[in-house]
């Protein structure tokens, strides 16, 4: 297990139970009490947990981890996704991504397309999106017609948030929207954590000919702190074969075309 997915692992064991020891962690991830000890001095100087005697608590903010966290949590399922997601793109489209782990899979589905790209045989995709993470895994990959919204970086998503990014939003218009959420309920919709990312989406979603939701099965029936949009909003959703067959069924019954990866 290399640092960064220990770490993930040890923010996991920290959101689960708010406080775990050393010798804890170090039984559940087979490593040395050494090296743990190690991870926790490294997350505390980030702020990341509270180092305490003999182990370490959660702070606050460790329900919405930055993403270099979230890279090993559902990893598989998340690349599946990305790619059955990617599959919905024909060339020409406009479509808009928001940032994150989900999103980032897609952005490298898209990008290892080559009738995506343009040229003599066809019509070069063009992609929007308020993600500097996104931008890159497409700028460095294809050669497809990379849009960046403005706004101000949110270092936990690499995301651009605020009115600077709102004003080149409204001034275009999409086909399709390919759009990670924190979470997604029948009832309440889609919902971010952070307020400034679901207002950043929600204009996505105002810009949007059709609305395609991407999130693993732990998002479905989750709640979140600021709503994204409506269910009614929601054209289809990507999700993968883990999700259970009555919550698959319960969105569907809501209207929406449910693609399980």
């Amino acid at each position: 297990m290399d640092r960064y997915a220990r770490w993930n692992a040890l923010l996991e064991l920290l959101t689960e139970s708010g406080r775990v020891s050393v010798e804890e962690a170090a039984a559940k991830l087979d490593v040395s009490q050494a090296t743990i000890r190690r991870d926790f001095e490294q997350l505390a100087q980030q702020q990341m947990i509270t180092r305490t005697r003999g182990g370490a608590v959660a702070n606050g903010v460790s329900y919405d981890l930055p993403l270099r966290y979230k890279t090993a949590k559902h990893s598989a399922e998340k690349q599946r996704i990305g790619a059955a997601a990617a599959a919905l793109v024909s060339p020409g489209m406009v479509v808009g991504l928001n940032g994150g782990t989900t999103t980032t899979e897609v952005a490298r589905a898209l990008a290892v397309r080559p009738d995506l790209a343009g040229g003599a045989d066809g019509a070069q995709l063009t992609v929007v999106t308020n993600a500097l993470n996104i931008a890159n895994e497409l700028l460095v990959r294809s050669r497809m017609k990379i849009v960046v919204t403005g706004g101000v970086v949110r270092p936990q998503s690499y995301e651009l948030l605020g009115p600077l990014g709102g004003g080149v939003l409204r001034e275009v218009t999409l086909d399709v929207v390919l759009l990670g959420v924190d979470a997604l309920d029948v009832r309440l919709g889609a919902a971010a954590h952070h307020e400034g990312e679901a207002a950043m989406n929600n204009l996505m979603v105002a810009r949007a000919r059709r609305v395609v939701i991407i999130a693993d099965s732990s998002k479905l029936g989750a709640h979140a702190f600021a709503r994204v949009c409506p269910i009614e909003r929601i054209d289809t959703l990507v999700t993968d074969s883990g999700a259970a067959p009555d919550v698959v069924a319960s969105f569907r019954d809501a209207g929406l075309n449910v693609i399980c990866a």
